[in-house]
């Protein structure tokens, strides 16, 4: 498949989302035979990522900031403030299920309301949310955290021949825990426990606050231009 020529599709440019003053286009794949659990896989490690049924990366003219980012699982040294939340997460439960609690949506409900009130995904909406982290297509998992038997957070992972992919993740806003960090790490240590070398985590864009959490994992690799290259490099 790696010879594979991969016809594409390029979106009208928008308004970036991530960064002012800056357009975003992206480049979305229209071969149906890679809308696949195997094709997706082998599609990730060419920094594309799914929205849906919709596997895409970034294609802006005047802009290379966004980097796919994954972290190798099997090195993985957490830094002193992750070893904080190490201990933290041994103190939840934590199962990997192949679908959401029945209650997911409440949580939700919360998350979407109290850190996203002025974003897209405001009001919470559950078709809407199924059709951006759910596919025709692609095996996920539904990583559950609890405390005290109470759901606490959901973390959405697609299970790829040779990683994870972190699509999504919502957790109780007013925890005094950094449960975003906590659901990674458990993604991680998923990953460890069943052989999974990478877990892939989205675009990293030095300049967006929001997302500077990602390259605190390490080691890591980004994907710039065709290759995978060590994170300390940046």
């Amino acid at each position: 498949m790696s010879n594979h020529s991969i016809r594409i599709g390029v979106m009208a440019p928008s308004t970036c989302s991530y960064l002012a003053n800056q357009e975003e286009s992206v480049a979305v794949v229209l071969d149906p035979e890679l809308h696949t659990d195997r094709g997706y896989g082998f599609l990730v490690q060419s920094g594309f990522r799914r929205s849906g049924n919709n596997i895409y990366r970034p294609y802006c003219n005047a802009c290379t900031a966004c980097h796919s980012l994954r972290v190798d699982t099997r090195g993985f040294v957490p830094s002193r403030s992750q070893k904080r939340h190490l201990s933290q997460l041994k103190r939840l439960s934590i199962e990997f299920k192949d679908q959401m609690d029945t209650d997911w949506f409440s949580l939700y409900e919360r998350y979407i309301s109290a850190r996203h009130r002025h974003g897209s995904m405001y009001p919470a909406n559950k078709q809407d949310f199924r059709s951006f982290v759910q596919s025709d297509w692609q095996t996920s998992k539904y990583l559950h955290l609890y405390e005290d038997e109470k759901l606490i957070a959901i973390a959405i992972t697609d299970v790829l021949e040779n990683g994870y992919s972190a699509i999504y993740s919502f957790f109780e806003p007013d925890h005094c825990w950094s449960l975003g960090s906590l659901c990674v790490l458990a993604q991680i240590e998923q990953a460890r426990k069943h052989g999974i070398p990478w877990l892939y985590l989205g675009f990293q864009i030095d300049a967006c606050s929001a997302m500077n959490y990602k390259q605190k994992f390490k080691p890591h690799q980004r994907y710039v231009a065709g290759s995978w290259i060590d994170g300390d490099q940046f």
